[in-house]
């Protein structure tokens, strides 16, 4: 997807998610995780009020001099959400894609890798908007789902630092989303290291993105559409709709252990 397509995406997925939870009470409960709707609004409004910082620039948030936003009281929540929105809305709008940001990730740093994943940040809390409001779950386009495994895939799962080391254990995983013919495969392994930050030692389950299928037989296919496969993935759908590949004695267990190390990974 373009740049442009991100950013609408941004736009549309973040009124949706203010339309779901109109008349629905700030402390009614979201059933994906362990917040109260008003929780919710304030986890969006303040991740957009953060990123519009990041992306306005110019150059690189001073992540030292950021201040944090207070919490507004929950009858102006939804309010400061929606502004949070128009302003990381308008950042983008004034910066070019290819332009200068602090990222989290090192092949982040760009307007454009900045605008792809807020994307993808509204569309999940959207889900969760209306899980708890009791809604329908509507679902993007079918390129918008793919992308966001894609994403979710490269930038969350994938990758290790430099202080650590993964060791593939032999096992993988594919996954196809059947709507557009988009297809990753998973080397499944341990993540061991120390951080040189905070001297903690890590001893993780892991995974890494292949460039390319070998050929071979992976050990789970998992196979859907791209938006029961993004679902899936976040912990906003189950497996029903999915079909399972393997070995009929380990297939759920691996699909158990994909889903347990992309919570992990999604924290």
């Amino acid at each position: 997807m373009d740049h442009d397509r991100y950013v609408l995406s941004l736009r549309e997925e973040s009124e949706r998610f203010l339309s779901a939870l109109a008349g629905v009470d700030d402390d009614a409960r979201v059933p994906t995780c362990d917040w109260t709707v008003a929780d919710l609004v304030w986890h969006l409004g303040e991740v957009q009020h953060f990123w519009a910082r990041v992306v306005a620039g110019p150059g690189v948030l001073d992540l030292d001099a950021y201040v944090d936003p207070v919490r507004p009281p929950d009858d102006e929540l939804r309010d400061f959400a929606a502004t949070a929105g128009t302003e990381l809305l308008a950042a983008l709008a004034s910066r070019r894609p290819d332009d200068v940001t602090w990222s989290w990730h090192e092949d982040g740093g760009t307007v454009a890798w900045a605008a792809r994943r807020q994307a993808h940040e509204a569309l999940v809390h959207r889900v969760d908007a209306e899980l708890a409001a009791g809604r329908p779950v509507t679902p993007p386009t079918a390129e918008l789902a793919a992308d966001g495994v894609d994403e979710l895939l490269r930038y969350f799962v994938h990758g290790a630092p430099a202080w650590g080391d993964f060791a593939p254990d032999g096992v993988t995983v594919r996954l196809e989303a059947t709507t557009t013919g988009d297809a990753w495969t998973l080397a499944l392994g341990r993540f061991t290291g120390t951080s040189p930050t905070s001297g903690t030692h890590h001893d993780l389950d892991a995974a890494a993105l292949l460039a390319e299928d070998d050929g071979g037989v992976d050990d789970l296919v998992v196979r859907g559409s791209g938006w029961d496969l993004d679902r899936w993935l976040w912990g906003r759908g189950d497996a029903a709709a999915l079909e399972l590949v393997g070995d009929p004695d380990r297939v759920d267990a691996l699909a158990a252990r994909l889903r347990a190390l992309v919570a992990d990974a999604t924290q």
